[in-house]
């Protein structure tokens, strides 16, 4: 098993982040595709958490996405 560093997850993130596929993330950051999908959920559950502390009670009527 290999064991990915600091610098590693973070450009694996910041890779993630703007692509579109976690293949070509792995591919360009040489890390796995579990360890990207367990990063971006992890992140995913950080931001909800985050979310849901500093804007309770938010009524909203309209979302506006793109697609990510």
């Amino acid at each position: 098993m290999n064991i990915c560093d600091r610098a590693q997850l973070v450009a694996a993130m910041g890779d993630a982040w703007n692509e579109s596929e976690a293949k070509a993330t792995c591919r360009m950051t040489d890390v796995a595709k579990h360890t990207v999908l367990k990063l971006l959920k992890d992140i995913g559950c950080a931001c909800a958490a985050y979310h849901n502390a500093n804007v309770p009670n938010l009524r909203v009527r309209r979302v506006r996405c793109d697609e990510v």
